[in-house]
């Protein structure tokens, strides 16, 4: 006899239940993590916007008191080093969607104020214009 009476050995391996099992299991959880991450991006571009809306600001607010006039642009934060560098909008993702805003009298300066030029509204329902 040449041994073909020893019981044949199964392959190691999966099979095609179990990969569909996993598989499964895997979309499961991925659709229940997904949507949380995309949210806790939007929220954490949200909460960036309004750190750099709050620092410009600020930074307005100290070139009025160091000079008694605003700035007639973004960019004069930068070249009189109130700020390093103009932030990005979140998003926008853009240096140049900032909308300043004006004082009432324009003899002071020509940036009272500066909004985002973003379009849509945030997870608190207001609109990013609003900020």
């Amino acid at each position: 006899m040449n041994g073909d009476l020893r019981p044949q050995r199964r392959r190691a391996g999966f099979t095609l239940i179990e990969l569909l099992v996993v598989m499964a299991i895997i979309a499961s959880l991925l659709s229940i993590a997904v949507p949380r991450y995309f949210a806790s991006l939007e929220k954490s571009r949200e909460t960036i916007l309004r750190s750099d809306l709050a620092q410009m600001r600020d930074s307005i607010d100290k070139y009025y008191g160091d000079l008694g006039k605003y700035p007639d642009e973004l960019q004069d934060l930068v070249t009189k080093h109130y700020l390093r560098a103009i932030p990005e909008d979140p998003i926008t993702r853009s240096t140049t969607t900032w909308v300043p805003v004006a004082p009432d009298d324009g003899s002071q300066g020509q940036v009272f104020d500066v909004k985002s030029g973003a379009q849509g509204t945030g997870q608190d329902g207001t609109s990013y214009a609003e900020w």
